[in-house]
């Protein structure tokens, strides 16, 4: 481990660690009767982030890893088996921690959102989307990016213009992206008068900039050849490269599509884990100032 992953490591284990003193009731529920775990919540959240910052997908090849390059810093690692439980039951605890570690940035507070869906792909051979515990979940769904048909999921992403994620929802496939978008917006209590939120033509409707306007919020999307010119149509080609660079750190740095959950909490988990990790990475750089993008993670990935 660098010293650069070795001093965000040790940050977010000391953060995290504080919280669950500050806040016992987010630490995960546990038997009343049984054994002590020997790895503590924090060290489990800080392993998670670990291992997607490394690139590493195979639980199996991680926990071997860390056993032979992790141990000054983790005495105890549990076997796959065990961190994969403990990793699931950590969930709703990598929310908080995602809010908490948003809610420190300065970026957070940015008067400008981006917002997009990308593809979770769960699945290819038709074999599993018959026996595979995500059906009725994941669906088949179209990217029109990539031109391509795929069945599983989308990770629907409200972040900043620093890559900051401040909202997110894992959805079916077909799933309206308006309508999750307005969900994402309600359920966490977005609604501040004057902020502006950037989409493409995705998220063309009446409807959805109706409610986006009555909340103070203003979007800005694509001109349709329908439409007389809207406003804004210049900030469009360079904060939707943002998304899209977002998204590839998302797929190409942090193997997004390459989560291996088989049932949905395992997918939730992995999911969890890849945005805490982009969070972590972005909290840590705007605190102590790194130079280059919020969101780089090369000074970590090794």
């Amino acid at each position: 481990m660098n010293a650069d992953l070795d001093t965000l490591a040790t940050t977010l284990y000391v953060t995290v660690d504080d919280l669950l003193i500050e806040h016992p009731e987010w630490i995960p529920q546990r038997p009343r009767i049984g054994i002590k775990p020997k790895i503590s919540d924090a060290e489990i959240v800080t392993l998670a982030v670990i291992q997607a910052l490394l690139g590493f997908t195979s639980e199996t090849r991680f926990i071997r890893h860390a056993r032979a390059h992790l141990r000054p810093w983790f005495p105890y690692l549990p076997r796959r088996a065990g961190y994969n439980k403990r990793l699931r039951n950590c969930g709703p605890l990598m929310q908080h921690v995602m809010a908490y570690l948003a809610r420190q940035c300065t970026s957070y507070f940015d008067d400008v959102w981006l917002v997009d869906s990308t593809p979770v792909e769960c699945g290819r051979s038709r074999e599993t989307t018959k026996r595979s515990d995500l059906a009725g979940w994941a669906q088949y769904g179209y990217c029109a990016s990539h031109s391509r048909w795929f069945w599983g999921l989308r990770l629907h992403l409200l972040c900043t213009p620093s890559g900051l994620p401040i909202a997110f929802a894992l959805a079916g496939a077909k799933q309206d992206e308006r309508t999750t978008a307005l969900d994402m917006i309600t359920v966490a209590q977005l609604d501040r008068p004057g902020q502006v939120v950037i989409a493409d033509k995705g998220y063309r409707s009446a409807e959805f900039e109706t409610a986006l306007n009555d909340n103070g919020i203003t979007i800005i999307r694509p001109t349709t050849k329908s439409e007389k010119q809207r406003p804004g149509n210049e900030f469009l080609r360079p904060f939707r490269q943002i998304i899209e660079s977002v998204n590839q750190t998302l797929k190409g740095q942090l193997d997004l599509e390459r989560h291996g959950g088989r049932k949905p909490a395992g997918v939730w988990a992995r999911v969890l884990q890849r945005l805490l990790a982009l969070t972590t990475a972005i909290w840590h750089n705007e605190t102590t100032n790194q130079p280059g993008p919020a969101r780089s993670l090369t000074t970590y990935d090794h």
